[in-house]
């Protein structure tokens, strides 16, 4: 039987839900942003009034007021966000429990079997956001997920677009290459350099050559160009597999010194930790992410000799990584992440301990760690947060749960 696969987009999502909670705002440009006194001075979002202007979801206030002078910038109100995407997600449950999220705002449903056409219930299913949430939202429909998903991009906003086996050349390979899902930029330049510019030059060029071009990544994206992926859609009560844990922050003033970075990365570190502890997992790597004043971005990991969900370890791995690589240049953004993850349960065990003190290092983090829960965060602290209270007060932010083969693609 052919799959049904829809993939439902809500337009302009964070924008939409600000103008329905603000009137005033609705018919005017509008973007979600960031705090500028924080440095988190970035679009988070746009509505399509400030779309048409050039606006651009990553880029700067300063950049987005360039052009377009009147463009009216509100804060991100996260929770309300979050219970839109419940809301959401519960319509999507009255056709089926197969329901896959792709971030707050996107899905994927399998309705296969269904006596109605996808075309039916994806209209029924916009009509019914619309009605019910007051938002809209893009459908759309094809025999596999990622066409499902390249068809909600497709046309915006509140469209259905259907994508058969017999129309999928005619409607995708003419697009730009950097369309297909999971072509990053840079993937996008690889391939542009061997003359592969369209989706359907990736799908008519030869298996092989991409292959040894990309590696499995290459294979991937040639199967999807042509139409094979068969990845199917996770039941909505299905646990996703947490592949890395990380935290990042853009600091309120740039790193210029080691102490600087110390106070910042044990901040991140502490908090990634703390969050490997709680999900019942160690690391075996360790990453690092830094962009500097130039906006110049870097990463660098390094394998660890055993598996640890201790802050200490985790700092000493991505402070010798910023001191091995980084040139000196002011850090403007830090992040690390805990990869290469395994059960606390089935880590290896050691004959030997890596240190005289790792029994007691142990229990002490995990005396630090309940005292927080009781008390709060700051009723424990290390001494060197102490030195710049600016720096060490700040609220790291949690990476998404995403697929390895996500972290080259840059969302729009």
């Amino acid at each position: 039987m052919e799959r049904i696969i829809l993939h439902v987009d809500l337009n302009n999502f964070y924008a939409s839900v600000e103008c329905l909670y603000n009137p005033k705002i609705r018919g005017k440009p509008v973007a979600v942003a960031g705090d500028i006194e924080q440095r988190h001075g970035i679009v988070l979002a746009k509505n399509d009034i400030a779309k048409k202007y050039g606006v651009r979801t990553g880029e700067t206030l300063w950049e987005a007021r360039s052009k377009c002078p009147y463009i009216i910038f509100v804060p991100p109100h996260i929770d309300r966000y979050i219970e839109f995407s419940r809301k959401a997600r519960e319509i999507y449950g009255r056709y089926t429990n197969q329901v896959e999220s792709f971030g707050i705002d996107e899905c994927w449903l399998d309705v296969t079997g269904d006596v109605r056409s996808g075309k039916e219930i994806a209209d029924e299913i916009r009509a019914r956001i619309k009605n019910e949430l007051g938002i809209t939202a893009s459908v759309g429909v094809s025999f596999n997920k990622v066409f499902a998903k390249m068809g909600s991009d497709y046309k915006k906003p509140d469209a259905t677009t259907v994508i058969t086996r017999e129309n999928f050349r005619t409607l995708l390979w003419p697009l730009p290459v950097s369309e297909l899902l999971f072509v990053g930029n840079a993937t996008f330049r690889k391939l542009k350099l061997y003359g592969i510019k369209s989706i359907g030059d990736l799908a008519c060029a030869d298996y092989e050559f991409v292959q040894a071009l990309l590696g499995k990544n290459g294979c991937m994206l040639w199967r999807f160009a042509n139409g094979l992926d068969r990845s199917p859609v996770m039941e909505s009560c299905a646990a996703v597999k947490i592949k890395s844990v990380g935290n990042s922050t853009t600091t309120p003033r740039d790193l210029v010194s080691d102490d600087d970075v110390r106070v910042t990365l044990y901040v991140l570190c502490e908090s990634v930790a703390a969050r490997l502890r709680d999900s019942g997992f160690k690391c075996q790597t360790v990453q690092i992410h830094v962009r500097d004043s130039e906006l110049q971005v870097y990463e660098r990991q390094t394998k660890l000799q055993y598996e640890t969900w201790l802050a200490r370890d985790i700092f000493d791995a991505a402070f010798m990584l910023y001191k091995r690589h980084h040139d000196g240049r002011p850090i403007r953004t830090l992040g690390v992440r805990a990869t290469s993850l395994v059960s606390q349960d089935n880590a290896q065990i050691r004959l030997l301990p890596e240190s005289p003190t790792a029994e007691r290092d142990e229990a002490l983090e995990l005396t630090v760690l309940r005292l927080r829960e009781r008390f709060g965060n700051t009723a424990v602290r290390r001494g060197i947060m102490l030195t710049d209270p600016g720096l060490s007060s700040f609220s790291p932010r949690d990476e998404h749960i995403i697929h390895p083969e996500m972290f080259d693609k840059q969302r729009a």
